[in-house]
C-alpha cells in the first residue's frame, strides 16, 4: 500500500478552476466590449468619457481587470512556485508581486470611479 504525504498549500484543483473561470470573464468583457465599440468608432475623448461614465461600464471592467490581476496570480505564483527553490527569494518575490496587483487593482478602481 502506497502512503501518500501531502504538503503544501494545496492550490491545486481550486485555482486551475478560478483561473479558467477569469480567463472566460476576460473573454467575454472583451467581445461585448468589441460589439459595443466598433459600431460607434472612432470615438474621441469626449466619446469615451461619456461610456466609461456608465455604471454597468465602470462594474464589467472593474470584474474584467480583477479577473486579468487574479489570473495573473495565479500564473505567476505557479511560474515562482515551479522555478525558484530558495524559499526566502520566492517570498520576496511573491509578496512584491502581491503588491504590485494590489495597488494596480486600486488604482484602476480610482480612475474607474474618478470618471
Amino acid at each position: 500500500m502506497v502512503n501518500r504525504v501531502v504538503v503544501g498549500a494545496h492550490y491545486g484543483l481550486r485555482d486551475w478552476l478560478l483561473q479558467r473561470i477569469t480567463a472566460v470573464i476576460m473573454a467575454l468583457y472583451a467581445v461585448g466590449f468589441l460589439a459595443c465599440i466598433l459600431p460607434r468608432m472612432p470615438l474621441g475623448y469626449a466619446g469615451w468619457h461619456a461610456w466609461f461614465a456608465l455604471l454597468p461600464v465602470k462594474i464589467m471592467t472593474l470584474l474584467f481587470l480583477l479577473s486579468l490581476f487574479y489570473h495573473a496570480w495565479v500564473g505567476v505564483r505557479d511560474i515562482f512556485m515551479d522555478y525558484i527553490k530558495p524559499f526566502g527569494l520566492r517570498l520576496f518575490l511573491q509578496s512584491g508581486v502581491i503588491l504590485m496587483l494590489l495597488v494596480y487593482a486600486l488604482w484602476a478602481a480610482d480612475i474607474l470611479w474618478s470618471i
